[in-house]
């Protein structure tokens, strides 16, 4: 921890140290004074927390405890999109912002979205290790299939949705989109085809990439209904959150053939267990990634600025609104 004796600092208390790119930020304004703490245990936070005025948070849960020890506290900056470990109801009671770093990952988590498609359609995950024996005769019958002119629903067309949006239409997919709270015309300004009933439009669908946050109306949003609409031929991908796709009901939908295979970046708990049933799965039908689809090396420098400089705006009295969830709290 550094310290200072001089009181007219505002103090942040940094949990999980981020990239040097952020600390810069920080460490170039004199009144500024930095805490940084290394530990996701609440005691040790809580301790650390005494009298800050701002906290960036990576992978902590930030509690009512925690914000407790912090009477001065002024502003809550998550190090990515997610908030679901973060307090907001305490934050909303008290009138403190919690921002977020919207522009940081949408690109790498898009990209992450299309390289489960393209990995799963053109079935990487088998002809990798056929092409390292000296008998090739089981790359036939041929199993890869192209993107073009297939049916692509993305569900969510926030900044990540419609990123994926562009970048399938670059692939010449028939893009559509489902999102209630966004507008049909943004959608089809965003180049998707806006679809309303989801659940009726499976059947026609040969791809799904979920985008959308994970809320009581989302969660087990793909489960055994589905499943069972979707074409045996189907493809899945979740680089949202764990919970929106039933785990127990993808597991019976991949293993008997309801649809062809899927790719999670999420998980309902991570990490998960080894003995998960999703996890005896080939990666032939299933490949996983460990909630890394929106950290790049690119995207960890944007995340740790934009995170620093939510917290130095809320200080300086001009909080972006693009970069706030509980807008209800600003003054201006």
């Amino acid at each position: 921890m550094s310290a200072t004796t001089n009181t007219n600092k505002k103090r942040v208390l940094v949990v999980q140290e981020l990239h040097p790119a952020g600390m810069a930020m920080l460490e170039a304004r004199d009144d500024v004074e930095i805490v940084v703490v290394n530990s996701l245990d609440e005691d040790v936070i809580a301790e650390a927390a005494k009298d800050v005025h701002g906290m960036t948070v990576r992978g902590a849960r930030i509690t009512k405890r925690i914000m407790d020890a912090a009477p001065d506290l002024m502003v809550v900056s998550r190090h990515g999109v997610g908030y679901d470990a973060v307090d907001l109801e305490t934050l909303n009671a008290r009138g403190i912002p919690l921002c977020i770093a919207i522009h940081s990952n949408m690109i790498s988590v898009a990209e992450q979205a299309m390289a489960f498609l393209l990995a799963l359609a053109k079935e990487v995950s088998f002809y990798d290790p056929i092409t390292r024996k000296n008998d090739w005769t089981e790359r036939y019958p041929v199993r890869g299939v192209d993107l073009e002119g297939k049916n692509l629903l993305i569900v969510g067309f926030g900044r990540i949705g419609s990123k994926v949006a562009k970048r399938a239409n670059g692939f010449d997919m028939k893009v559509f989109a489902h999102d209630p709270y966004v507008d049909d015309a943004v959608i089809r300004a965003g180049g998707a085809e806006p679809i309303s009933d989801y659940n009726a439009a499976l059947g026609d669908m040969d791809a799904v990439l979920v985008h959308c946050m994970k809320t009581a109306e989302t969660t087990n949003m793909f489960s055994d209904a589905q499943f069972k609409a979707m074409k045996p031929s189907a493809i899945i991908v979740n680089c949202a959150r764990g919970g929106i796709i039933d785990e127990s009901a993808l597991y019976t939908a991949l293993t008997t053939g309801e649809i062809r295979s899927a790719g999670l970046d999420v998980l309902l708990n991570e990490p998960s267990s080894v003995d998960h049933p999703l996890f005896t799965i080939s990666p032939e039908k299933l490949i996983l990634s460990p909630h890394i689809a929106g950290v790049t090396v690119e995207s960890m420098e944007r995340m740790a600025t934009q995170t620093v400089d939510n917290v130095l705006r809320v200080f300086d009295g001009r909080p972006d609104p693009e970069c706030v969830v509980n807008t209800q709290v600003l003054k201006f």
